[in-house]
């Protein structure tokens, strides 16, 4: 059984300080894709570079402080590919590609940290450029390997991924051009969910992050927005999950998924 973690750390800093490196002790993921590590080279080498037996392998954005994604793995890649050959996007550390392949078999696990489009139009109109940029990607991904995309997607896509759908449908992370691009991705574009291959119906407890306003994590107020997506074949090896919530690392919980594979 092969067991991957996704988690928005929302800065690695941050995130150890707050209990992330004994968790990872204790619950011994194979992998652990993370996204906003928000540090540089510098900042990682020495002291991030390796947590709890993992060793990372990273794509970080040229502005400090800023975004920055992580593969974090037991296993040692046969290559490890920063960006997706973005001119506009790569520079933003949005894209880590570990591949593990063998002559038999061609497999990727990939952590990936799409935009957020709350801050404004502009941003919106560059999530929108990446989504563009982000699905022929995907597809041709999928002709070539099998693989499985860990991120923050910044789209809650159905109105049971989030608690108030009724007042977001405004609101960047519940366009409906956001969410007819996820069901795209994942019907004619033949890329899984897993989380709902999983459990199609689960609401509540569904969320994996939670605005720092109003007491939206006391009273789960959540979206969900951290997911696997994966080529149909790996995604029907998922067995069993698990949204860790009893300790918070960050303003996203960890999304485990159980694979019935080995690497």
């Amino acid at each position: 059984m092969f067991k991957l973690t996704s988690l928005n750390l929302n800065g690695i800093r941050s995130a150890t300080t707050k209990g992330l490196e004994a968790w990872l002790a204790a619950a011994q993921p194979d992998c652990i894709c993370v996204q906003e590590v928000k540090a540089q080279a510098p900042d990682v080498e020495g002291r991030f570079e390796h947590l709890s037996g993992l060793k990372g392998h990273f794509h970080f954005a040229e502005k400090k402080g800023y975004s920055g994604v992580g593969v974090y793995t037991r296993h040692t890649p046969s290559d490890v590919i920063i960006g997706y050959g973005s001119s506009e996007f790569d520079s933003e550390g949005r894209y880590v590609e570990a591949r593990f392949d063998t002559p038999s078999r061609k497999f990727s696990i990939i952590s990936a940290y799409f935009p957020s489009g709350s801050s404004g139009e502009e941003r919106q109109q560059a999530k929108f450029r990446f989504l563009d940029e982000f699905y022929p990607h995907l597809q041709g991904l999928k002709g070539q390997r099998e693989f499985i995309l860990c991120g923050d997607i910044n789209i809650a896509h159905q109105e049971i991924d989030l608690k108030n759908f009724k007042g977001n449908k405004k609101n960047s992370g519940f366009l409906p051009e956001e969410r007819a691009w996820m069901t795209r991705l994942t019907t004619e574009g033949g890329i899984v969910d897993v989380y709902r291959q999983l459990e199609p119906t689960a609401t509540d407890d569904c969320y994996t992050w939670w605005s720092n306003r109003g007491q939206a994590y006391a009273k789960n107020v959540g979206w969900r927005l951290d997911y696997h997506l994966a080529s149909p074949t790996i995604a029907a090896t998922a067995r069993s999950h698990g949204i860790h919530k009893a300790d918070k690392f960050s303003d996203h919980a960890p999304l485990t998924i159980h694979y019935d594979f080995t690497l």
